[in-house]
């Protein structure tokens, strides 16, 4: 167990280990005082499913290979926006430096299974 106070951050994986996909939005505008064009985005979120509601009451909306083509063309998308099936993901514990700025961005301690 780590002696870094805060909460405890967890990892999240497919079940099976195939990507997570995460719905978004994206749209690109021009700054109206510069004309510069700037591209912006947005991940989906909703209420979390069994397994994040234990660590948060929120979760991103979570696409499936089979979902790609409704949700890029806008057909039935919002039927996609609900938490993922109980049984699609995993979490394991990992250490609290994912939470520093300071930790580099490629520590492999991001992803490694601690014990809490």
């Amino acid at each position: 167990m780590e002696d870094n106070p805060g909460k405890q951050p967890y990892y999240y994986t497919a079940r099976d280990d195939s990507p997570l996909t995460i719905a978004g939005l994206w749209d690109e505008w021009k700054n109206t005082e510069t004309g510069e064009p700037l591209k912006s985005c947005t991940m989906i979120i909703t209420d979390a499913n069994e397994l994040a509601g234990k660590i948060h009451d929120r979760m991103p909306v979570l696409l499936q290979p089979k979902d790609f083509d409704r949700w890029l063309v806008g057909k039935d998308g919002s039927a996609l926006l609900k938490p993922a099936p109980n049984d699609y993901l995993q979490a394991r514990p990992v250490s609290r430096r994912v939470n520093s700025s300071r930790t580099p961005g490629d520590d492999p301690m991001f992803i490694d299974r601690i014990a809490v």
